[in-house]
């Protein structure tokens, strides 16, 4: 209430106390004799005082008090006696203040039923013109009408429009919505309304590209999503759930493995990609066919590069071919040319269909029209070996763009232009290693001689809006040996180093987030989340750390160096990949260079879903009935207690 109508009520409430009192007054008074009458018997009194206190003037005028008490005591009973007919508001706000509103019951509620009829009387009146003339309100009626909004709440109930209200309760949280549903039964059905709760699950990142109508209580799903993520969490940190080995080729080697959602791809020495879809285990590997040049040749080439992403899967060979499938069909390649020399670098967008490679100098880009016909979109050569490539994610199909390190430079490809634009480059300093992300890119630079003093190696980052620098973090005495930028949190960015430590950097501050001593033969893979890190090393150990508190929760150990590690929010993906691709056999005496298990490699799938333990999740060595000529590469004699996760089947 502003000061002038806080005023204004003021002077209402003390005119209307002056109005009632001289009405009491005249309601109360006395008949002329009592008048006389008291006023003799006051003069009396008063006279007799005077005329006792001159008489005795060292007497105490205790009896005097006493009188005069007894008068005052007298003429409030009087009064009382006088004025039991009392205003109606006088009454009220008695009970007001000794805390009884049950006199405003029944005012209250005819208050409401007159404000109804009142509003409907006037919404159908609308368009005609009307003009009335306001009584002046009393003062009882202006505080029942304040009570009615208190309690009634008309402001949601008639005033203000469903959509506008609902765009108010949209800004609250789920604990403030339960409250606001047991204040009425307005902001009941506000508050359990669906498309609020469908935009509350989308915002907490649940059910990604689902409309409103897929859920027939949006409120029960987001309960029983989040019920979930913290079983799956629980489950991550205690090592709870179930692991599978994808081993495909019997006596061949590892040489690479890439994962993309559910699907998994690896190459191996003897040429054959197996493509795996980890949602449904029951179905065996897709065979992808090999080019008929590739096939035709004895010894077949060693597969050196493999990608795969939601739509296609690529594959790189020693003689310089590369291949491109289809997920859905597999067989033959829908996708195939020939390279000058051995591909280098070898990169598939994972939102659209672009592929980049390099053989030595060269650099090309291929991608699929609007009917699925690929084509080759760019060719360049660069001064230098290209040796990383990487496609940033998040372009349109017409407009990808490339991210390349050639020795101590960094070149950015963007097809639309004649020439790589040169974002980076400082004489005597080699990058060894790159990332993008959608609106950065990442590498790591190498400091050498003379330059360490200037704080050792360096990860700079650059905007691919402008191409200027926007943070330089690190401080290594080691070379930068990984890092994963595009699937950190924003502002993150997660690396691992030759001095053993994974760390992450806040970009936003440039500074260290964590520092942790994870890997004894130096830091080979690593990603993060909103809490928690995942890193492999080159002794073949893969750790999951609590990022806060620094603290590793569990870890898994392998023969090889762990080259890839991917995870989303219930599976982790990790591959050990031998340096050796051309081990010795099992016998000294053997030609064919039949590999033992222990030279192979080996991928590792860990799922820890809630229901990862039940009959439909079942891995695929505990449904065989051990016919398969592959079922002893499982070693299940071998299994021990403390080798398995908790919960899992007892023969892996």
């Amino acid at each position: 209430m502003a000061e002038d109508e806080l005023a204004a009520f003021r002077e209402r409430w003390k005119h209307e106390l002056t109005s009632k009192k001289d009405e009491q007054r005249l309601v109360c008074a006395p008949s002329p004799s009592w008048v006389n009458a008291g006023q003799a018997d006051q003069r009396d009194l008063k006279n007799r005082y005077f005329e006792e206190k001159n008489n005795n003037p060292t007497k105490p005028e205790k009896d005097g008090c006493t009188r005069n008490e007894a008068s005052v005591k007298a003429g409030r009973g009087s009064t009382a006696a006088g004025c039991e007919d009392q205003p109606e508001y006088v009454s009220i706000a008695r009970s007001l203040l000794d805390g009884r509103c049950s006199p405003l019951l029944d005012r209250i509620q005819e208050e409401r039923s007159r404000r109804k009829r009142e509003y409907q009387s006037t919404s159908s009146e609308s368009l005609q013109p009307q003009t009335k003339t306001r009584k002046e309100e009393k003062l009882v009626d202006q505080l029942i009408e304040d009570l009615n909004e208190v309690n009634d709440i008309p402001f949601f109930d008639i005033e203000l429009p469903y959509e506008l209200a609902l765009k108010i309760f949209q800004y609250l949280s789920c604990t403030e919505l339960g409250r606001c549903a047991q204040v009425s039964r307005a902001w009941r059905v506000l508050a359990e309304d669906g498309v609020l709760w469908f935009k509350m699950c989308m915002n907490e990142g649940y059910h990604q590209g689902a409309s409103v109508s897929d859920s027939p209580c949006w409120k029960s799903t987001l309960r029983d999503c989040r019920s979930s993520a913290k079983t799956v969490c629980f489950n991550w940190k205690n090592r709870v759930g179930s692991i599978s080995q994808l081993q495909f080729e019997l006596g061949k080697v590892l040489c690479d493995v890439s994962s993309c959602d559910n699907f998994v791809l690896a190459g191996y020495t003897s040429g054959d990609v197996r493509l795996w879809d980890t949602l449904h285990w029951d179905s065996t590997a897709t065979y992808l066919k090999t080019n008929s040049l590739s096939a035709n040749t004895e010894p077949r080439p060693h597969v050196s590069h493999v990608q795969v992403s939601g739509t296609v899967a690529a594959a790189a060979y020693e003689d310089g071919c590369v291949d491109l499938w289809s997920t859905e069909t597999g067989g033959e390649p829908i996708h195939h040319y020939q390279s000058p020399g051995r591909v280098q670098t070898l990169a598939l967008s994972c939102d659209s269909p672009v592929l980049g490679s390099s053989a030595g100098p060269d650099i090309r880009l291929d991608c699929a029209d609007e009917r699925g016909y690929w084509r080759t979109i760019y060719q360049a050569q660069l001064p230098k070996t290209v040796e990383s490539l990487v496609l940033v994610p998040g372009r349109r199909q017409q407009h990808p763009l490339a991210a390349l390190a050639a020795e101590e430079a960094v070149y950015l490809l963007d097809p639309r232009e004649d020439e790589p634009r040169t974002l980076h480059s400082v004489y005597g300093h080699p990058v060894t290693c790159l990332d993008a992300s959608e609106s950065d890119v990442a590498f790591g630079v190498k400091r050498s001689g003379w330059a360490m003093h200037d704080g050792g190696n360096k990860i700079h980052i650059y905007s691919l809006e402008t191409g200027k620098p926007v943070a330089c973090v690190g401080n290594s005495p080691g070379d930068f040996t990984c890092i994963n930028l595009r699937d950190s949190p924003p502002h993150l960015l997660v690396c691992g180093n030759k001095d053993r430590r994974v760390r992450v950097f806040d970009l936003r501050a440039g500074s260290s987030v964590a520092s942790l001593y994870a890997h004894h033969l130096g830091v080979t893979s690593a990603q993060i989340d909103d809490w928690k890190i995942v890193s492999g090393g080159g002794e073949g150990l893969v750790c999951v750390w609590e990022m806060r508190m620094g603290a590793k929760l569990w870890e898994m150990h392998n023969r090889h160096p762990v080259r890839h590690v991917r995870f989303n929010t219930s599976t982790l993906l990790t591959a050990n990949i031998p340096d050796d691709k051309s081990p010795r056999g099992a016998c000294i005496t053997d030609d064919d260079l039949t590999a033992h298990r222990r030279h192979r490699g080996v991928i590792c799938h860990y799922d820890f879903s809630e229901d990862a333990l039940s009959q439909d999740h079942i891995l695929p060595i505990c449904r065989s009935n051990y016919t398969e000529s592959y079922g002893y590469n499982y070693n299940i004699s071998l299994a021990v207690p403390y080798d398995r996760l908790s919960g899992s089947h007892p023969s892996h």
